[in-house]
């Protein structure tokens, strides 16, 4: 009797087991609503006073996002130092042109003071990035939380998974479907450019050498957009700083869209929307209709946040941003 008690005791104690794992492995909205309910707050204010500092911080809290999860999922990997030069900020997608970690540890900082060993810094990233672009002009969409820090960077990793600016359009569907995305969120996805920067590297070669053929510009740019890039980028400039990516520099709108449909996309991967039709179609409906592309953004966001996300006991809490925790 007691044999058969035990083992019914023992057998309830693993089926709550089993639950609180389960349970530890989604993502919520109202994961912190206990541990450190005042966690929204303490970001968004610390978000809207550094893009009150530097507007430009917009593009850059959203990008760290962006290029966090697509190499190793959503796990603060970006964040990382490099050991001997081997981690994604050494990465060349990243390397001179990533900004924010400073502005991420700051966040991190403050959300210790509050909440200590409680909000993961890859949690933190997707607060941030969301909060950015409602501070530009973008729409509020929920961050389900929850994710927790990963333990390993890699350059390798990150040089074969970012979609580059030169990508075609078969290969953007292409690696954003490697990550679980789908085409209209690739496209959607591609209108945070919209607050975007770029340096004259990823467009000298559509104005001078396109296709390798010297002197040669891209026939799907704007000629009078190509003169005036022109004069933003000479050929041996290409470290040269791009402030513009669209009409409303460092405005969250849809006017990204409407510069591609003019075949005003600076990247050659933006003129790439308008070679498929399923694409172009995405891009027109965006451009004519800037509530659904908010609502379209904020859903595309959401879905990029889960990708390889590590919950439960998969991952730690780091104590700051850019080192593991040591035990």
């Amino acid at each position: 009797m007691a044999s058969a008690r035990l083992r019914c005791q023992l057998f309830l104690f693993t089926v709550l087991l089993m639950a609180a794992v389960t349970s530890g492995a989604k993502l919520s909205r109202s994961y912190y609503s206990r541990t450190c309910p005042k966690l929204e707050s303490v970001v968004r204010n610390k978000v809207n006073q550094l893009i009150n500092a530097d507007r430009g911080m917009a593009p850059g809290l959203l990008r760290l996002h962006f290029h966090d999860c697509f190499v190793r999922g959503c796990d603060g990997s970006v964040l990382l130092d490099s050991s001997s030069n081997s981690g994604e900020k050494d990465a060349p997608p990243n390397a001179g042109s990533l900004r924010g970690f400073a502005e991420v540890d700051a966040i991190k900082a403050l959300v210790e003071n509050t909440c200590p060993g409680v909000v993961s810094c890859a949690d933190i990233l997707a607060l941030a990035a969301r909060d950015a672009v409602v501070k530009v002009g973008g729409r509020y969409w929920s961050v389900p939380l929850g994710r927790k820090d990963g333990f390993v960077t890699s350059l390798v990793e990150a040089n074969t998974s970012l979609p580059s600016p030169f990508m075609t359009f078969d290969e953007l569907v292409q690696n954003f479907a490697a990550v679980g995305l789908n085409t209209k969120d690739m496209v959607i996805l591609s209108g945070g450019h919209t607050i975007g920067q770029a340096h004259c590297a990823v467009v000298i070669p559509r104005l001078y050498n396109f296709n390798g053929v010297t002197g040669a510009t891209d026939p799907s740019l704007d000629p009078t957009y190509a003169d005036f890039l022109r004069t933003l980028c000479p050929s041996d400039q290409p470290l040269t700083f791009i402030g513009e990516m669209d009409a409303t520099n460092g405005t969250f709108d849809n006017k990204y869209f409407k510069a591609v449909k003019s075949n005003k996309g600076l990247f050659t991967s933006d003129a790439a929307l308008l070679t498929n039709s399923f694409g172009a179609r995405i891009v027109n409906k965006a451009a004519r209709n800037p509530q659904s592309f908010f609502s379209d953004f904020g859903n595309s966001m959401v879905k990029m946040g889960k990708i390889g996300v590590l919950t439960g006991s998969r991952g730690e809490v780091r104590r700051v941003c850019s080192a593991v925790n040591s035990f």
